[in-house]
């Protein structure tokens, strides 16, 4: 699917996505990566069971307001423990599926707000 979004000047917006894969400002990647509205990162999670503490500390260290966890093809809920160190420096973390990240991520971005998209396909 391409979307079309009108961001704040120079932000990343996603421009595509597909089941394995995201397009972010017309370049298409195709492993996990995190996107927020002035860099984007590559992200060493491989997939949602692969999921470590480790990975949560790295968002928490984003210092965003909310994470936006997509999950690849639904939506699954990460164990409490993982998710701790965002809950105790005050960020959000939302959870969906990837699709729905994606298109969440735009319109937030839309708002300026201080956000990351951490996806997954897998």
């Amino acid at each position: 699917m391409k979307l079309h979004a009108s961001a704040p000047g120079g932000a990343n917006t996603i421009t595509g996505y597909g089941a394995d894969y995201v397009v972010v400002n017309g370049e298409r990647r195709g492993s996990s990566v995190i996107v927020m509205p002035e860099r984007i990162l590559p992200w060493a999670a491989a997939s949602f069971e692969a999921l470590s503490a480790e990975d949560f500390i790295f968002l928490k260290n984003l210092n965003t307001e909310i994470i936006l966890l997509g999950t690849g093809a639904r939506q699954r809920f990460p164990h409490p423990r993982l998710i701790a160190p965002l809950a105790r420096a005050g960020i959000g973390l939302e959870v969906m599926d990837t699709q729905a990240a994606c298109r969440t991520y735009n319109i937030l971005v839309a708002e300026a707000r201080n956000i990351a998209a951490a996806l997954l396909f897998q």
